[in-house]
């Protein structure tokens, strides 16, 4: 199989998220479907009172946004430690702070959150144990995390494996793909399947609402049919939408 080689990085994953051409945004139909399950938890600011959102890993600001139209009257506060990634987050959001989730935390007070959005950022860290500790203080007993994360045992990886190939989303490299499909370099360091995540979220002190399917805008065209047919069985989903709660 041929490599593509994309870019090298200046030093490291911190510059490497820097560079502008790197991908800091999930697919618009997954976010929808994430503020949708998010909006249902919620309910109406109307009848609750107005809700402090955190959207971690916010990168430009489009989950963030496409929650916004779904969750009217409740604040939504963008947080990521890539300066490059606000500069285009604040375009489309009100509110978007640099803050981490190691070295130093969040810059909120424990139990000051209702609910967090995690979209396509666990699959990044070095560290997600330490992340889920954090989105966990912040959290008000009872507040709701809503994640995101690519699978592992997609129906399609399930093929290249006993294929002897790469599966699709993980990478060897920060340079380039080796041994599987695609051309996008984007910095994926964990895998998940279903069963890992449900696991590993609820090792964090969070119980699990539900966990839905969801495709994947990278799927050829002719197969999405099939991607969206598997979303019917989260374990063999493209990404895998998880919905938990902080427990008391």
């Amino acid at each position: 199989m041929p490599t593509t080689t994309t870019r090298v990085p200046r030093a490291g994953l911190r510059d490497f998220y820097e560079d502008p051409s790197v991908p800091v945004a999930s697919g618009t139909p997954r976010s929808l479907a994430q503020a949708r399950m998010l909006a249902e938890a919620l309910g109406p600011a109307s009848a609750t009172g107005p809700r402090t959102v955190l959207d971690i890993g916010c990168g430009d600001g489009t989950a963030a946004a496409t929650a916004g139209p779904l969750l009217p009257g409740h604040r939504i506060i963008g947080v990521d430690w890539s300066q490059d990634a606000l500069r285009r987050a604040r375009t489309r959001i009100p509110y978007a702070i640099r803050g981490e989730l190691t070295e130093g935390g969040l810059p909120f007070g424990p139990d000051s959150a209702d609910a967090v959005l995690f979209s396509e950022v666990v699959e990044h860290l070095v560290d997600p144990d330490s992340a889920l500790d954090e989105i966990r203080r912040v959290l008000r007993p009872g507040a709701h995390l809503m994640l995101s994360t690519p699978n592992l045992a997609a129906w399609y990886n399930r093929a290249l494996l006993l294929a002897g190939v790469q599966p699709v989303f993980s990478e060897v490299s920060l340079r380039g793909i080796h041994g599987r499909p695609g051309t996008e370099v984007v910095g994926h360091l964990r895998l998940y399947t279903a069963r890992a995540l449900r696991e590993f979220v609820a090792a964090s002190g969070f119980e699990i609402v539900r966990l839905r399917g969801a495709p994947f805008h990278g799927v050829p065209r002719p197969l999405r049919p099939l991607d969206r047919l598997a979303c019917a069985a989260p374990s063999a989903a493209s990404i895998l939408l998880l919905h938990a709660r902080k427990r008391a």
